[in-house]
């Protein structure tokens, strides 16, 4: 889709795509969901931590001291303890355990988030194709717009010159008042079609300025020189809809969704089952940094641990039947989300190819109208026709310009909207390939 109508276009869908602040957001979901599934796939892995302390203690020795003296020949051995004594404690341990997925409870659940993750980038690539459609149609609307205000200025230097000679011919008695009223009623309507089109030149300004990451006014004086509104490509290149199901990204998001709740029911159902687990424990313990690390001082246990929820299973059940309806409520979602796709699809080719005719026809009305009002000037100048004749053939022609205006910008909405329907952007490449995220790392 190169050209030159459309390469300004293009310049600002692709700045858009780099910097709206509605692809960041939806660029760090994507980020989040894949940090998700990387979590729950190093739940299938052993965790373990470490820790070490220091404990110094005082130990008070008054009671003791008080029942040797009551002892035969104590008194002596109580009198050279101390009223306390200190003592070190050292302590260093490494815990480790494992969660064995024997029936795959653990699993399903990574499963799951990695389909929640694919969901997220499907997500990323609709808002691509929807940024991109608003884009061209922002910029489509403010072309079309330039051109029928330069159109209607056309108009209205027409109509003045009009008025003008209108007015010599009054002084000269050869025309009415009445003629020169209704030239000027037809002028005051003319000159009014101009403000709503300036207002809508500043909208779709103000509009394209956010959309690429902006404030309003940034890209005023960018966007002030008229250009043409772009055309749509020919050949214009469809498909088959094998293909276009493999693009749209909403069709990609409801089957990565329904993928999601089906992993979903495999958790539930591995609640039915026990969960056993490796323990493992080693460390050193000692009253001393001599003896410390040493093999007198290290201590370990390792073993399996088994927990069954067995009272649960009315609980589990339940879990299970809310992720059967959730997979329910997905495949159905998948199933409306096809069928609109398809009906999106059809509908917007229809438009297409019937807009495409009606420009056909009103480019061939818009010729006719140029060679009427040309013929309708030379009988003017040679005298045979009125101005007001003139004028009257000079306001068809303006309006099936208009009209042909009107048309070829909603041809060109017509294709972005086909386009869009077709899983594609302003290109005739999908905008964005969705990357899988099948493996965690990404």
């Amino acid at each position: 889709m190169a050209g030159d109508p459309r390469s300004h276009a293009t310049e600002l869908i692709e700045r858009a795509l780099a910097d709206s602040p509605s692809i960041q957001i939806v660029e760090a979901r994507v980020r989040q969901a894949r940090a998700s599934a990387r979590e729950q796939y190093a739940n299938l892995l052993p965790s373990g931590s470490v820790a070490g302390a220091y404990l110094h203690n005082r130990i008070p020795l008054g009671d003791a001291r008080r029942g040797l003296e009551n002892v035969a020949g104590g008194q002596a051995i109580a009198g050279q303890i101390p009223d306390g004594t200190n003592l070190d404690l050292y302590d260093a341990n490494f815990d480790a355990s494992w969660e064995i997925d024997i029936f795959g409870g653990r699993q399903r659940a990574a499963e799951q988030a990695v389909a929640q993750a694919d969901a997220a980038v499907a997500r990323f690539a609709d808002a691509h194709v929807q940024l991109a459609a608003q884009v061209a149609q922002s910029y489509v609307g403010l072309r079309d717009a330039q051109h029928r205000l330069d159109l209607t200025l056309q108009s209205v230097k027409l109509q003045q010159e009009a008025i003008d000679l209108t007015a010599q011919r009054l002084g000269g008695g050869t025309t009415s008042d009445l003629d020169l009223e209704r030239l000027r009623t037809q002028l005051a309507s003319t000159e009014a079609m101009a403000d709503p089109l300036r207002a809508t030149i500043d909208q779709n300004r103000g509009q394209l300025a956010v959309l690429v990451g902006l404030e309003p006014g940034t890209l005023d004086s960018q966007l002030r020189r008229p250009r043409p509104v772009p055309v749509p490509p020919r050949p214009l290149r469809i498909g088959d809809p094998a293909g276009m199901l493999r693009r749209r990204p909403d069709i990609r998001e409801a089957e990565r969704n329904l993928a999601a709740t089906n992993a979903q029911i495999g958790q539930a159902v591995a609640g039915y089952f026990p969960r056993v687990t490796l323990l493992g424990n080693v460390g050193s313990l000692s009253t001393s940094t001599a003896v410390f690390g040493t093999a007198g001082s290290l201590i370990g246990n390792v073993g399996p641990t088994l927990q069954w929820n067995v009272l649960d299973f009315g609980r589990t059940l339940a879990r299970i039947r809310q992720a059967e309806a959730g997979s329910d409520a997905a495949i159905a979602q998948y199933q409306n989300t096809v069928l609109t796709a398809l009906q999106d699809a059809e509908s917007s080719l229809s438009r297409f190819g019937h807009q495409r005719n009606q420009v056909t026809k009103l480019a061939r009305a818009s010729a006719s109208a140029d060679k009427a009002a040309e013929l309708m000037r030379q009988r003017n100048r040679a005298g045979t026709v009125s101005v007001i004749d003139l004028l009257d053939v000079e306001r068809q022609r303006l309006q099936t310009v208009q009209s042909l205006a009107q048309a070829q910008a909603q041809l060109m909405n017509d294709y972005i909207a086909l386009q869009k329907s077709l899983g594609l952007g302003w290109s005739d490449d999908p905008v964005f390939e969705v990357a899988s995220s099948k493996a965690p790392d990404q």
